[in-house]
């Protein structure tokens, strides 16, 4: 009997010692993400905020810094925009399929598939983009602007090349929807199945189970799986750099030539020959990103936790 004492406190002694290296290794690795990131937003600080206030030729036809970063941060957030309304069912759709529609043998391998576009470089991505999608967008937009010109969006006219603001956001569409389906995909999964059977049983259909059962359950790791794409929609750079034709100012124009750029494709394209001022700037122009992406997150986190305590009730 002592030797089962001794060796069950041993046991549990053990467990404890694991238990409390798994917590400095979970604390570790949380404190090095935010020492990172407020090493980052250090940096940017103090490299951009004196892009602020430099003269007027720095900031091409704006006469100051906001005149010139207004059209960047107007392109960043509609090309973000176009592709969550492009992505966003796409994903959720793909999600119910592979999740709760699709038999096994199916629905495994459109996840694999899936999966393997956020292992594509955002440069493929791109050469496919001004490649292939642009050429044969083309009479697209030609035909958007003889039959919807009288909308803002289509008023053209049409892009010759198809590397408009519009093309952009198709392309970052197809590479967020990897992000939105695999955790919509996860949290569809994971609801309970008797809550499934029970709205089955009263008599709902599928759809009906879905919207009833599998929705609201899901709903806050819906919400997190929107703001990763739009995270990644914001901050991506080559793909956007190499698909738009970028030419200024502000324009809710989706298929014409007069394209705002976005601040990280931006960045891309002036930092390497950029003066140490003009850098100054461009480093600004990052800080605006950043701290609109850390709102966009923040924003997020409280729709999540708004939810989470909704459901509890």
């Amino acid at each position: 009997m002592a030797t089962t004492v001794v060796a069950e406190d041993t046991g549990q002694a053990k467990a404890r010692v694991g238990d409390r290296v798994f917590s400095g290794f979970a604390l570790a690795a949380g404190i090095a993400i935010l020492v990172a990131l407020a090493g980052v937003f250090i940096f940017l600080a103090i490299e951009g905020i004196p892009g602020l206030a430099k003269p007027a030729e720095f900031y091409g036809d704006a006469s100051n810094f906001w005149g010139y970063v207004a059209p960047l941060l107007f392109g960043t957030v509609l090309a973000a925009i176009i592709a969550l309304i492009v992505a966003v069912p796409l994903a959720w759709g793909i999600a119910l399929v592979v999740s709760h529609y699709a038999p096994k043998r199916v629905a495994t391998p459109i996840a694999y598939v899936i999966d393997l576009l956020a292992a594509v470089p955002s440069v493929v991505f791109g050469l496919w983009g001004i490649s292939v999608l642009a050429p044969q967008l083309k009479p697209v937009y030609v035909w958007l602007d003889e039959n919807a010109g009288w909308l803002p969006f289509f008023a053209g006219p049409a892009s010759g090349t198809g590397r408009t603001i519009l093309t952009a956001g198709l392309v970052l569409a197809i590479m967020i929807i990897p992000i939105i389906t695999a955790i919509s995909r996860e949290v569809f999964s994971q609801t309970p199945r008797l809550h499934e059977e029970a709205a089955l049983a009263l008599g709902a259909t599928r759809w009906e189970m879905v919207r009833m059962a599998v929705f609201p359950y899901a709903r806050s790791g819906m919400v997190s799986a929107v703001m990763l794409g739009l995270g990644r929609a914001l901050g991506e750079t080559m793909a956007v750099a190499m698909v738009l034709s970028a030419g200024g100012g502000i324009s809710f124009n989706l298929i014409s030539s007069t394209n705002p750029a976005s601040i990280a494709s931006n960045i891309a394209s002036n930092y390497k020959e950029g003066t140490p001022g003009k850098i100054q700037v461009l480093i600004a122009t990052g800080l605006v990103l950043f701290l609109v992406t850390f709102l966009v997150n923040f924003a997020a986190r409280w729709i999540v936790t708004r939810n989470e305590r909704k459901l509890a009730r």
